[in-house]
């Protein structure tokens, strides 16, 4: 076996003295002696106060199905405290206002009670409800109303309603284009690469989206044509007219109902799906889903508003001393609708249906000028006065200021969103 080895040192006699000198220099810190510590028994821990929250708040969301006294006491309020709130805040607002996906703020003091509830209400702006010793204050803070000039552009790719929503913007906004260019435009024509380009007037409640004014400028490119329309509402001719002052609007709408499609055109033989045989059809049909609102082409007088045979529920208007038009098939009569009744191009007179005899809901739109059936889809429509000389100056000024927006959206509305605040 190996041995082991075994080492010896030798220790200087001045060793112990150097260590010593070195103690009494440097002593060691109280951190490093050993101390003896206190045994802590279990049951002693329970007796320890509790940890206190420092002041917190926490959001919630209103859910559907949700009711204002729920959202309050899931937050914390105890019945009464929540019922103090909801009568405070019925006074300033109402309360129907409170819609799922509005936020609800609930602050808890020290004592972990709520001392303050705050809403934020979308479109409308915010309602803070502060403790008030026993009761509750409420305080309304509506956020301001702003309107911004937007430029808005697209191509068309498949429809009006997507090209407009690819922007952005809200599919509103069709209506009114329609609306704007219907006596010019046939909307049921409309081609791939068809473009259109507008300013429009963007409102804001704070920082959330709240429809659109009037459009104030519009150009749309309809198979190689131009159409541009600028609005003017000066000395009390409100609409919409082209650059010269010539106005859009035409004695006769293009349709009688919005976004349907043609099921059948004017014939003077055309073979009937239902009687089989062939019969003239002196009128366009619409097809469209029942309730469809159905308008008057033109201003006039109600002659007739009733149900007559295979014309089903009929509404025949007399606009001229020579022109009248006539509704088919309606499931149902507009309100104040009947005979002797004035009314408006645009105004809503029946709804699309299938009475009489019909294969399915549709509408059938005729036109009489003195005893001839027209073609409705080939009247000629007659445009009303222009503007004057003494607004012609100033609408031409605003033509000038819309028209280089038309050619370049704006940013306006991007800026608003980067300045937007937190919820609370």
């Amino acid at each position: 076996m190996r041995p082991a080895a075994c080492f010896a040192a030798v220790v200087p006699a001045s060793l112990p003295f150097l260590l010593a000198v070195m103690n009494a220099a440097a002593p060691l810190p109280p951190s490093a002696r050993l101390a003896i510590r206190p045994r802590v028994e279990y049951a002693q821990l329970a007796d320890l106060p509790p940890a206190t929250l420092p002041e917190h708040a926490i959001v919630l969301t209103v859910e559907k199905g949700d009711t204002f006294a729920s959202v309050l006491q899931d937050g914390g309020l105890s019945t009464a405290d929540a019922l103090a709130v909801i009568h405070e805040v019925g006074r300033l607002i109402d309360l129907r206002a409170l819609k799922p996906g509005n936020l609800v703020r609930f602050h808890y003091d020290k004592e972990a009670a709520v001392d303050s509830v705050e809403m934020k209400i979308a479109g409308w702006g915010e309602v803070d409800a502060a403790r008030n010793g026993s009761a509750f204050r409420a305080t309304a803070h509506p956020a301001q109303i702003v309107e911004i000039e937007t430029s808005v552009s697209a191509t068309i790719d498949s429809s009006l309603y997507d090209a407009l929503v690819s922007t952005g913007e809200g599919p509103q906004l069709a209506q009114q284009i329609v609306d704007i260019f219907q006596w010019d435009i046939d909307f049921f024509a409309l081609q791939r690469g068809d473009s259109f380009s507008l300013v429009v007037k963007k409102k804001y409640i704070g920082a959330d989206p709240d429809g659109y004014g009037p459009i104030l400028a519009a150009r749309f490119i309809h198979d190689g044509q131009t159409f541009e329309a600028f609005h003017e509402d000066s000395g009390g001719r409100a609409g919409y007219y082209a650059r010269n002052g010539t106005p859009l609007r035409k004695q006769f709408l293009r349709a009688p109902l919005h976004f349907t499609r043609i099921t059948s055109k004017f014939s003077h033989s055309r073979w009937h799906p239902i009687l089989h045989c062939f019969r003239p059809h002196l009128g366009v049909d619409y097809g469209a889903p029942v309730g469809t609102p159905v308008m008057s082409t033109a201003d006039g007088v109600v002659v007739e508003a009733r149900h007559k045979g295979a014309d089903g529920n009929l509404v025949r208007i007399r606009h001229t001393s020579r022109l009248q038009t006539y509704y088919l098939h309606l499931s149902r009569f507009a309100r104040g609708i009947h005979p002797g009744t004035k009314v408006q191009q645009g105004q809503v007179i029946g709804y699309v249906g299938a009475t009489g005899l019909a294969t399915g809901p549709h509408l059938d739109y005729r036109v009489l000028d003195a005893g001839k059936w027209l073609d409705p889809l080939k009247l000629k429509s007659i445009a009303p006065d222009p503007l004057s000389a003494s607004l012609l100056q100033t609408f031409r000024a605003k033509i000038t200021r819309l028209e280089n927006k038309l050619a370049a959206p704006t940013s306006q509305v991007a800026e608003l969103a980067s300045r937007r605040r937190a919820l609370f």
